[in-house]
């Protein structure tokens, strides 16, 4: 029974971090190419795994960046009031870290090392540091 109970763990952190993930998508509006993209899948494969009976796997780069987007997202949410903390990551940013693009886009285009990086930003501003 415990080798059942360990070959269901990775199912069900896939399915939990998926589900929060979609979550976060609709909170900051993103379109189906920008959560995609984010989350380091193909539209049609976003498509499937925001879906309750996603049996698919997430690869470890796949996984950690939700866990980081996951962290960003509560960042945010801790430093920032309503609505800002909801429209941050989707405006354009002058700080060195983005150059004046949107933190998302930045995201995007340089994958989990800059995705992070926003979440160290964002830590540091909300520890104080």
């Amino acid at each position: 029974m415990q080798i059942a109970a360990k070959t269901r763990e990775p199912a069900r952190i896939n399915a939990v971090a998926l589900q929060a993930y979609a979550r976060i998508v609709d909170a900051w509006a993103l379109s189906l190419k920008e959560a995609a993209g984010l989350a380091d899948m193909s539209e049609s494969t976003w498509k499937r795994a925001k879906k309750p009976d996603f049996a698919g796997e997430l690869t470890k780069d796949q996984l950690l960046r939700l866990s980081a987007v996951i962290g960003i997202y509560k960042s945010l949410e801790l430093y920032f009031s309503e609505p800002l903390a909801r429209r941050w990551f989707t405006r354009r940013n002058a700080g060195p870290l983005f150059g004046g693009s949107r933190p998302l886009d930045t995201a995007i285009e340089g994958g989990l090392p800059q995705i992070l990086a926003v979440r160290t930003y964002l830590d540091a501003l909300r520890g104080g540091a």
